[in-house]
């Protein structure tokens, strides 16, 4: 059971949206998609819930063509928000939730159990306007999930939110993929999608560049990155042979090397140069294979 976009393609006249993208998206699974503002994340989506056409190409789920038999499996929190702003939270979510063939009761129950864990209880009869631009966020995100879908399509969710509402909204994702549900969003914050993805597709200019499991696209990059802290000199390391990158820090340098084993030569390198506070290996950041791949940096 997955989602398969096989050689989907999205032509705007002369423009491509999205172009020849063939993927599967795993089951009871996060899956990011990634890229900066253009990339065609949003007409991927548009094309899932068949507000869109592909120009060519099919989208099937669990084997078949997403129609309007499925929509009410389906739960979709879109980039730029569409609550009714004079409507009460209460209200609203009735509305949207018998829409997706929910009884009132039903809605209220969950709404409840929401609006709790989001600590904002007391939202239930305001009205939309009233709240902050990250609470009016909160209730989409209720609005999205309220009926339990079996596919939940994030846009952007993160944007606009403060730290703290960043991480309830986190784990509230991560509860909904323990429990079941295959989500798939959007995001141009590398961070977002490191932490939660086990899969991922990079999109620049309507195709996609890199696609699989995050752990296999690090490791077939190869290159790492080495971190050292100390107070003295570090600009030697930069002609070692492996070294592909340096940069001096405040406390230190950051290095990218080709492989592993390079690590050990840095390592003996500094020996007697001064006291090393930290010197640490990590696997490259998705920015570090972004920037490898496309030329440049989203942020």
């Amino acid at each position: 059971m997955s989602l398969k976009f096989d050689g989907v393609t999205k032509r705007f006249g002369p423009h491509t949206a999205v172009d020849h993208l063939s993927i599967s998206i795993p089951d009871q699974e996060i899956f990011g998609f990634l890229g900066a503002n253009g990339a065609g994340k949003t007409t991927t989506f548009r094309m899932i819930l068949g507000l869109l056409n592909p120009s060519d190409g099919s989208i099937t789920w669990n084997g078949k063509k997403i129609t309007y038999d499925e929509s009410d499996l389906i739960g979709y929190l879109p980039e730029e928000r569409g609550l009714y702003p004079k409507l009460k939270v209460k209200d609203q979510l009735i509305y949207l939730g018998r829409l997706k063939g929910m009884t009132k009761q039903a809605v209220l129950h969950e709404m409840d159990y929401w609006l709790e864990r989001f600590k904002v209880p007391e939202y239930a009869n305001k009205k939309v306007e009233e709240l902050s631009k990250g609470n009016q966020q909160k209730i989409q995100f209720i609005a999205a999930v309220i009926h339990k879908p079996k596919l939940l399509i994030l846009d952007e969710p993160f944007s606009g939110l403060d730290p703290v509402n960043v991480e309830l909204l986190k784990k509230a994702v991560i509860d909904l993929k323990e429990s079941g549900t295959s989500i798939v969003f959007a995001s141009h914050r590398m961070e977002h999608v490191e932490e939660l993805c086990q899969h991922l597709c990079i999109m620049h200019k309507g195709k996609p560049v890199l696609h699989g499991s995050l752990r296999e696209i690090k490791r077939s990059f190869g290159k790492k990155n080495v971190f050292v802290l100390g107070d003295f000199d570090m600009n030697f390391l930069e002609d070692i042979p492996g070294v592909t990158k340096f940069k001096k820090t405040t406390e230190g340098a950051e290095l990218q090397i080709q492989s592993e084993e390079v690590s050990s030569v840095i390592f003996q390198a500094l020996q007697n140069k001064g006291f090393v506070r930290k010197f640490a290996l990590e696997e490259p950041s998705l920015n570090d294979i972004f920037i490898a791949k496309v030329g440049a940096s989203y942020e």
